[in-house]
């Protein structure tokens, strides 16, 4: 189960006991689900109960109490603990990390590509003379949007052309148009920071903060949010090799009796999210900066995979990698929609 279809479940268990009279209050459009916070357990958490209480006219106790008993007989659900005023901690079953896992491993780097915008076309206005930024990130967008099924059509001055360079731009419904003519340009030429880093420094920053093109961008330290997200995925890739050198695989088993690094998880299971939000958007920093976030989760997971000392090789390890390697499938093919390259050795 994703943190999609965990609020969605949370929800329906709010709609539910609306309808057999246990609630009067309105039924929220979205619930937050989020890892647990210090004195919380389980895979997830929720403060849905802390936020309907007031306008339910009930104690946030009560009103965890009538939600528990809902999601906990939700298929994949299995256990729901209340702590503090009334938090939420919701513990998954164990397949549900294999699956994750799985369908990660299947898809490749395909992961989270839908067809949610099949058929539509983003106009995008570029400025006439060559800006750095405004190219990189128009470069980003025809790649981001394509992976949920869409189109970029760019325009500079009175030229036009696709992104998929086929001239068809009347094939398609047009959902709105981007000026990135108003982009904040890069202070002075990238050129020097080399490709992939010339492109982070454009690509991360939010739209409206203006780039800083600096040798920050280069240093092979946790500083760089850049270095992060490749060293993260180097070391992916060379726990596969130690593996093979220890004589195991991956596969993505069960994983009750390793550790299960719930940020990791949760960075993984919404990147499809985060991917369409990224496309509908119009924001490649959204992606960036998610993939900060999977890295960091990431590399705070790695330490567990291999045996140590004397220990042999054992299923938890096999799945841990199998997790390892999908955080590194994901974490590659994020960089690739940002036109950066994923090194194996770093």
């Amino acid at each position: 189960m994703t943190p999609v279809e965990l609020s969605r479940t949370v929800l329906c268990a709010v709609r539910r006991a609306v309808d057999a009279g246990e609630l009067s209050v309105a039924v929220p459009a979205r619930a937050v689900v989020a890892a647990p916070g210090p004195g919380g357990s389980g895979d997830y958490a929720t403060n849905i109960a802390l936020q309907l209480a007031r306008p339910a006219g009930r104690t946030p106790r009560y009103v965890a109490e009538v939600l528990r008993e809902r999601i906990s007989a939700a298929p994949g659900v299995r256990g729901v603990e209340i702590t503090g005023p009334g938090f939420l901690n919701i513990s998954l079953d164990s397949a549900a990390p294999a699956a994750l896992v799985q369908e990660i491993r299947a898809r490749g780097p395909r992961y989270g590509h839908s067809g949610a915008l099949a058929g539509q076309v983003l106009s995008v206005r570029l400025p006439v003379a060559y800006e750095p930024r405004a190219e990189v990130v128009a470069d980003a967008l025809v790649r981001i949007v394509a992976t949920q099924g869409a189109r970029v059509h760019l325009q500079r001055g009175a030229d036009a052309y696709d992104g998929d360079h086929d001239g068809d731009h009347d094939h398609g419904r047009d959902v709105g148009s981007l000026d990135l003519r108003t982009l904040p340009p890069a202070p002075r030429d990238p050129t020097p920071l080399g490709p992939d880093a010339a492109r982070w420094a454009l690509l991360h920053p939010a739209p409206h903060d203006r780039p800083r093109i600096g040798a920050e961008h280069l240093v092979q330290r946790e500083s760089n949010p850049l270095f992060r997200v490749r060293y993260a995925y180097a070391r992916t890739r060379a726990l596969g090799r130690n593996a093979a050198d220890l004589g195991f695989t991956a596969h993505a088993g069960d994983l009750t009796d390793a550790p299960v690094p719930t940020p990791l998880l949760l960075a993984l299971a919404d990147h499809p999210r985060l991917l369409l939000g990224a496309a509908t958007h119009r924001a490649p920093d959204r992606l960036a900066r998610h993939l900060v976030t999977l890295a960091d989760a990431t590399l705070a997971f790695l330490p567990t995979v291999l045996p140590l000392g004397d220990e042999k090789p054992s299923a938890a390890h096999r799945a841990r990698l199998a997790l390892a390697e999908a955080a590194g499938t994901v974490l590659a093919g994020g960089l690739s929609l940002l036109g950066i390259d994923a090194p194996e050795h770093l």
